[in-house]
């Protein structure tokens, strides 16, 4: 069970804020740069992070860093903006439990995203710092998700450029949470399909996709779980951070949570109860094959009687206890249709009484 252990950390006793120890060349992050205010929109790819500060225009800036950021990185990040060496450092430690901590210089808040890796679930974490003109992302996985929201920056953008880093930070977390729509509809399939295979062809197979669809959903609670305090949490003390504006799109997306937390219970218990179908479909198979084999048992217990008597060869010609059928010239061809009718007249009285 190590594998489902997937959260970094540092040796017991390292000091709080303590930053990953790692090559300055592993792990470096790719950063992209969006500045917007009013019509302007400007945006850097591949920069480098003192230019966060340096860029030109005026308004919200959105630092993105995609992957997982190196010790450097991270050191420049809490530099330049000011931020808490305990959220840097829950930053550079992936694996962490969703959460939202209010600092004095920013808002800091961890989610975890999840994805098909091909037929497995994978989580990548995501982290957002809100400050009073800046958002900060950091994605842990192989690819950036956040592409509909620079387009939509782009395209029909006044509510992000009139709102403030805050809309941006609810648009960023809105996004990961609904990522989870398309997870769940996927399991949903899979749900089908396997109640299909219980039913029709309950094997050892049918049982393993069982146990990994129950783990998925596990997986998948232990994450979405916290969100829904983060976002509480977010609601009520962060209510200055984000403004009157942006709270209600955050209850929306505490919404969008409790519709995930509904659908991952009701798919819980239909897994639940799948394997007491599965257990009863195997019981139900093994009862029909027993039912089969007692049949044939007993059909020929008679015949093995039959066989057993005249298989004695007690035929002494002058003892009145011997066997006279052993002589008869037609005994053998009798006893074989006394030993049919008997199994016959047996078959048909099981079927009349709907024994197998």
């Amino acid at each position: 069970m190590g594998h489902l252990f997937r959260k970094s950390y540092h040796p017991p006793g390292t000091a709080p804020g303590t930053l990953p120890e790692r090559g300055a060349g592993k792990g470096a992050a790719h950063i992209r740069l969006v500045r917007y205010s009013g019509q302007e929109i400007v945006e850097h790819e591949d920069c480098d992070l003192a230019q966060c500060l340096k860029a030109e225009g005026q308004g919200t800036l959105w630092c993105h860093l995609q992957g997982q950021p190196s010790p450097e990185q991270l050191g420049q990040l809490r530099e330049l903006f000011s931020l808490h060496p305990l959220a840097v450092e829950d930053v550079g430690n992936h694996g962490q439990r969703p959460k939202a901590d209010i600092f004095e210089e920013s808002v800091f808040a961890i989610l975890n995203q999840p994805r098909w890796d091909e037929s497995n679930l994978a989580l990548d974490q995501v982290s957002v710092f809100l400050g009073e003109n800046f958002v900060i992302t950091v994605h842990a996985g192989p690819s950036d998700p956040f592409a509909p929201i620079r387009r939509r920056i782009r395209t029909t953008g006044r509510q992000f450029r009139t709102r403030g880093a805050s809309y941006l930070a609810y648009a960023v977390i809105d996004m990961v949470v609904d990522q989870a729509f398309p997870i769940l509809e996927g399991l949903g399939s899979r749900i089908t399909d396997l109640e299909d295979r219980v039913l029709e062809t309950p094997e050892r197979s049918t049982y393993e996709q069982i146990h990994l669809l129950r783990r998925d959903l596990l997986m998948l609670r232990r994450q979405f779980w916290p969100v829904r305090d983060m976002l509480g949490k977010l609601m009520r003390d962060g209510e200055d951070r984000f403004g009157e504006e942006v709270i209600p799109y955050l209850r929306d997306v505490h919404d969008h949570t409790i519709q995930i937390m509904d659908i991952l219970e009701s798919y819980r218990e239909m897994s639940a109860s799948m394997v007491d179908v599965f257990m009863s479909s195997v019981n139900h198979r093994l009862n029909e094959v027993m039912k089969v084999l007692t049949v044939i048992a007993t059909i020929f217990i008679p015949l093995t009687f039959l066989t057993g008597i005249y298989g004695m060869n007690f035929a002494h010609p002058g003892s009145p206890w011997s066997m006279p059928e052993l002589h008869s010239y037609y005994g053998y061809p009798v006893l074989w249709i006394v030993m049919l009718v008997i199994a016959g007249a047996m078959l048909y009285v099981f079927r009349r009484r709907g024994w197998f």
